[in-house]
């Protein structure tokens, strides 16, 4: 058997040191988080963006990702989508006795990879144990501060008639390779998740136009709730065509046999734009060429009709209403 969680790992004493210099420490050590103070000091000037998540995904190991990666990209994407620059993260661990400390190796580790591939700093931390069956393995809260550099006024209530939307990839991929692996469902065509970290991809789109009027990662709720935000925050329409979303072949499938909608299905490591028409085909062109925006296409357009309301354009020619889910499709995706 290999070594396992004790509540005394979070009580403070020679065990806890012991965990953090053992299990946390090495593979995030860096400056500001090696002087293990209680906060980190560093420099920042400009507009700062700020946001914080917790992450309570089961399993805690899933297929494309686990919930320390999880962590990073959705820390990450959150303050991109505010068309920020991120740089650092917190990290705080909450761990029930009995987790496996390879478990927590692997988790920390890829924490440590995805920040780096990000180009993020874990600068503080913290670790707190509760008693068994009174968590699920572990829990993890972030939180991460960005710049934001240059005139970016990125937000849901910017969109404007004739502004198109813009779609990075296949949707439903996170939500769908989660439930597969919980609920130990085989497919055809694999479905793995999509998380990812998206920073240099609004980058990428940011130096290519600065007429981006809103951008999201369609989490829970999927690409559905997404736009119906946008469409309620601007007080906009939006139209979509439903033969322009990529979606793939296992995602569909999967849905098909489930009785979902891929629409409403979580996505980690995708964004929706909404561009000023004039740009929308330059942004595109930008997305294509990062390896997370290679399957980007424009969806749609926003329209001063059905104010409030998102359409779709189906393959058979009809349209119907895309309406905002009235409750959680898929439980503990992130």
């Amino acid at each position: 058997m290999g070594e396992k969680i004790l509540l005394a790992h979070g009580s403070g004493s020679r065990l806890s040191h012991d965990l953090i210099d053992r299990i946390l420490a090495p593979p995030l050590n860096n400056p500001i988080l090696s002087r293990m103070d209680d906060s980190a000091v560093f420099e920042l000037s400009g507009k700062v963006a700020f946001t914080t998540d917790s992450y309570v995904v089961s399993p805690i190991f899933f297929p494309g990702g686990d919930i320390g990666r999880l962590a990073v990209c959705g820390t990450v994407n959150d303050l991109s989508m505010s068309g920020a620059r991120p740089l650092y993260i917190s990290l705080a661990l909450i761990i029930e006795e009995g987790l496996e400390l390879e478990d927590l190796r692997r988790v920390v580790e890829s924490v440590a990879e995805t920040a780096a591939e990000a180009g993020v700093i874990i600068v503080t931390g913290d670790t707190k144990v509760v008693n068994r069956g009174q968590a699920d393995r572990l829990f993890i809260n972030t939180a991460g501060i960005g710049l934001i550099e240059g005139e970016a006024d990125i937000s849901g209530s910017n969109a404007r008639p004739g502004d198109r939307i813009i779609l990075s990839g296949g949707i439903g991929e996170h939500g769908m390779a989660v439930m597969s692996k919980r609920e130990g469902l085989q497919f055809n065509l694999p479905v793995t998740s999509d998380c990812a970290p998206l920073n240099h991809l609004t980058a990428a789109m940011l130096a290519a136009s600065r007429r981006i009027h809103s951008l999201r990662d369609p989490t829970r709720g999927g690409l559905a709730s997404t736009l119906n935000e946008f469409a309620r925050q601007s007080g906009v329409g939006i139209t979509i065509e439903e033969a322009k979303i990529p979606v793939h072949d296992g995602v569909r499938g999967a849905c098909e046999l489930l009785g979902l909608d891929p629409l409403y299905i979580a996505n980690e490591g995708k964004l929706v734009a909404v561009v000023d028409p004039e740009d929308a085909d330059i942004v595109l062109a930008a997305m294509k060429k990062n390896r997370y925006g290679v399957q980007a296409a424009i969806i749609g357009e926003v329209t001063t009709e059905h104010k409030g309301r998102v359409v779709m354009k189906t393959r058979i020619g009809s349209s119907r209403i895309v309406d905002m889910p009235a409750g959680e499709i898929l439980p503990r995706i992130c």
